[in-house]
């Protein structure tokens, strides 16, 4: 009967060890890369609802007329670098693992005003004046 000598089983479970480690260094990439496309997608879903929100309240209130407003509450998420109202559109842009994106919303009515950028959540007033639709945001 044969023994394996201390040097030989130390051979083996350090190959052991490497064979686990080149199998699971790949893995934890796939995972990591998995994640962030998946938090990309799920910010951008957010954003793209967000927007719509807001220009569904603005043609319901222009088209009630003045002195007619809404309140929305949004949860903006973290990746949003900036957002503004300009003329007939809604406008975010978001950082992603692959750039910077842009999010538009076109609207039917003319939107004016403010919106968060921070990641928080806000009440939205959305508020018909004469010809126009303004927003600003608590």
């Amino acid at each position: 009967m044969a023994y394996a000598s201390s040097g030989q089983v130390s051979i083996e479970y350090m190959i052991i060890i490497g064979f686990v480690t080149v199998i699971t260094i790949p893995l934890i990439i796939i995972y990591h890369s998995f994640i962030q496309e998946s938090n990309d997608e799920i910010t951008s879903t957010q954003v793209s609802q967000i927007a719509k929100k807001i220009v569904d309240a603005a043609e319901s209130v222009y088209y009630m007329g003045e002195p007619s407003q809404t309140s929305l509450r949004v949860n903006i998420p973290g990746n949003v670098i900036t957002a503004n109202t300009s003329n007939y559109e809604v406008l975010f842009q978001i950082k992603t693992k692959s750039g910077v994106i842009d999010i538009i919303q076109s609207s039917s009515v003319n939107i004016t005003g403010s919106l968060p950028t921070n990641r928080s959540t806000y009440i939205i007033t959305v508020r018909a004046i004469s010809n126009y639709t303004h927003v600003t945001y608590r």
